[in-house]
């Protein structure tokens, strides 16, 4: 097919910033910038075919891979004089080949550099493959690449690095790896991203080392969040690690590819199997839980090693196709609509790749080090590679809400680790990137406000405003709560670097769709400057937090109980209860938030009267039960007393006591005002000990809501003494 005879294929709208769809940075294909590292020199011919046959890696497929790395030269055309390789020319060279044996011209590409006056050499193994299918990006053509860092003064190979999905993502290092081990590469399914294996089971990977076996990779720990701490900052494989990751189906010209009439020999069955895809991630209910894991394919090795391989594969210079200017095709697009501007920003996460000799990676392979440990240990031992710099770094562990065992009936959250890999964007620099073991990160992220998009198939999207860089506070916390955030704004890595954490803690809870409820805020109405919102919930405490912007919408699950914190730009506090209407599907939408002592004497009360209620319910229950005689207690003047009537009756006076205090407040009685805030303070203290002698007449759970509530009461009851405005 010629150029001229390839049909005009047009774009569509791709990407949703709400949505969370979108792609990682093409897979293997971006690079760090050269960081003060020394320049480099083509390594001896001679010298550098036996290097690159030494460390020539073993190649570990997913069973259900459909492209493997193949010589691209026999799908090369000149249209306009120059040598290019088409996408539509690769895919049915591809499949036109003889390929019931085995996969067509099976190959890897091989280039060796020496840093300048050092014995540090780096050999570099590339590999094609015709086209990239992920969960979150797609395109014509797909290059990986291997670095191998060798001393070839002592022969000891130094570092290996696997390329993952972007130079964002953490790649899969290994330092000082044994000599006499063959490099060994897991190709991601689809992304073809490359996972490292060097210990003795070679076709899993494992992250963290024990008494039996070396871990795979040796970057640094994620020691920024807390249940992840010691564990290694590496993209890994995430469906050999048990995290489930489903895979979409790339659209050409407004139809899924393989019905195209432009690629005819493009099937159904030249893409991932059907159980392991979803038709579109904004459409499911609830997150997919039986899409399978990892089991080991195909392994391929180069041809002139007998280690019984199933294939064997051709190792040639770059040189050979260094001539080949590009690699092109029309850019896909996911199967459902999203915002046109979105679609600009991240276009080229699904157009076609570059050339690997236009890449700065290629004639500096230390650029492509993102781990700063690795970096800092070559840079101690050779002059020509520069030390880490110190960078910005986002971080946030995405996790999934469910209602809590310990609580009542759709009152109550948990979080728990998320089901499946999500995918990430930071909307001021639109690069989406899938999460790895429910990590996101973004490095080298820029000082100023992003906004951070968080989302997988089946569950609503998380969406926020963070501040990175220059050390201004950007803290979460008010000196009144006790709430943490001892790195809101990041903190200084022993090894270089910044970190922030998103979400709340680091965590950003996902919600399924069909459990999840709209939740507005509006302050476009009002004279409060809010700033920040956050949302707690009464058993997952703080879910939330995030610097107000415009209308903002969060998507909450309907069986928490929330109490959502405001704060404007005097740092006043306010505070609003919202508990949603289960099955429902009706948003809640705050109009008129506000900030000062009349709101958070509004809050009390609606807190104080809504555990009222529940209690007295259960009051009434016990008085059918027992005839009307439910008492069981005894009060402090000796009379009887049922202990449940007593705790309804401490939360009456509660209820009344913020009721005046907001009346006050709101015709500007400032002394009257925090007289009856004093009130309240001393009623929840009888609450406490009310609660305490009617926790064995109170379902468990209702305890231990009651119990929440009131802690939290206290607290938002010296924040209301402390504010400064009624």
């Amino acid at each position: 097919m010629t150029e001229d005879d390839r049909p005009a294929v047009g774009r569509r709208t791709v990407l949703g910033a709400l949505t969370g769809v979108g792609s990682a940075a093409l897979a293997g294909c971006s690079a760090l910038d050269p960081a003060d590292d020394d320049s480099t020199s083509e390594l001896d011919t001679a010298q550098a075919r036996e290097l690159a046959e030494r460390f020539a890696p073993t190649l570990y497929f997913d069973e259900y891979e459909k492209w493997f790395p193949t010589d691209p030269r026999p799908y090369t055309s000149e249209p306009d004089g120059e040598p290019v390789v088409h996408g539509f020319d690769a895919v049915e060279g591809y499949h036109g080949a003889d390929n019931e044996d085995e996969p067509p011209e099976p190959a890897a590409f091989y280039h060796a550099v020496q840093y300048d006056d050092s014995s540090l050499v780096a050999i570099q193994y590339w590999f094609y493959y015709v086209f990239d299918q992920f969960s979150c990006n797609f395109h014509w053509h797909d290059w990986e690449v291997l670095h191998v860092f060798v001393d070839v003064d002592t022969g000891e190979p130094q570092l290996y690095v696997g390329s993952s999905h972007s130079r964002d993502v953490p790649n899969n290092e290994f330092l000082d790896p044994d000599p006499a081990v063959v490099p060994r590469i897991l190709p991601e399914l689809g992304s073809h991203s490359s996972t490292l294996s060097v210990n003795e089971v070679p076709d899993r990977f494992q992250r963290i080392g024990d008494d039996d076996l070396l871990a795979d990779v040796t970057n640094e720990t994620i020691d920024r969040l807390a249940d992840l701490v010691d564990v290694p900052f590496a993209y890994g494989l995430p469906r050999d690690e048990g995290v489930r990751l489903p895979m979409v189906i790339p659209e050409l010209d407004g139809v899924p590819l393989y019905e195209h009439d432009a690629v005819p020999s493009f099937t159904r069955e030249s893409l991932i199997a059907e159980e392991l895809t979803v038709r579109s991630l904004t459409e499911l209910e609830s997150p997919p839980t039986d899409l399978p894991l990892r089991e080991p394919g195909l392994v391929f090795e180069h041809l002139e090693r007998d280690g019984g391989a199933d294939v064997g594969y051709a190792l040639h210079p770059t040189s050979e196709i260094d001539h080949i200017t590009g690699f092109t095709g029309p850019q896909l697009s996911f199967e459902f609509p999203v915002p046109d501007v979105v679609e600009d920003a991240v276009s080229h996460h699904i157009s076609t790749t570059g050339t690997p000799w236009d890449q700065p990676r290629y004639d500096n392979p230390a650029a492509d080090i993102s781990a700063s440990s690795h970096r800092e240990a070559l840079s101690d031992r050779y002059d020509a590679i520069g030390a880490p710099a110190s960078v910005d770094t986002v971080i946030a562990r995405i996790s999934e809400t469910t209602t809590s065992d310990d609580a009542p009936e759709d009152e109550g959250l948990t979080t728990t680790n998320a089901p499946l890999e999500g995918v990430a964007l930071l909307e001021s620099d639109p690069e989406m990137r899938p999460t790895f073991g429910g990590v996101a990160t973004f490095g080298d992220v820029e000082p100023g406000t992003h906004h951070l998009t968080v989302n997988a198939a089946g569950t609503a999207p998380h969406r926020e405003r963070l501040t990175v860089g220059d050390g201004e506070a950007d803290t979460d916390a008010d000196e009144d709560d006790d709430a943490e955030d001892d790195d809101a704004e990041g903190d200084d890595d022993a090894e270089g670097g910044r970190y922030r954490r998103a979400g709340v803690d680091g965590q950003v809870p996902l919600v399924a769709r069909d459990k999840a409820t709209r939740l507005e805020l509006d302050d476009g109405d009002v004279d409060t400057d809010i700033v920040r919102s956050a949302i707690e919930d009464d058993f997952a405490g703080r879910i939330y937090d995030s610097a107000v912007d415009g209308t903002d919408t969060v998507y909450v699950h309907e069986g928490g109980a929330y109490t959502t914190e405001l704060r404007d730009g005097d740092a006043e506090i306010g505070a609003v209860r919202v508990n949603p209407d289960p099955g429902s599907g009706e948003s809640i939408r705050i109009d008129r938030p506000e900030t000062g002592k009349a709101s958070l004497a509004a809050f009390l009360a609606d807190i104080s009267e809504e555990t009222r209620a529940s209690v007295a319910a259960v009051e009434r229950t016990d008085d059918e039960t027992d005839g009307g005689n439910g008492a069981r207690g005894t009060d402090d003047g000796g009379g009887s007393e049922n202990a449940v009537q007593g705790l309804e009756r401490a939360l009456e006076a509660v209820v009344e006591a913020a009721t005046r205090a907001e009346q006050r407040a709101r015709e500007g009685d400032q002394d009257g005002t925090d007289r009856q805030l004093a009130a309240v303070r001393d009623r929840l203290e009888r609450v406490t000990e009310r609660l305490e002698a009617a926790s064995d007449d109170l379902p468990s759970d209702l305890s231990n809501a009651a119990a929440n509530r009131a802690e939290q009461a206290d607290r938002r009851a010296e924040q209301a003494q402390n504010a400064g405005k009624l």
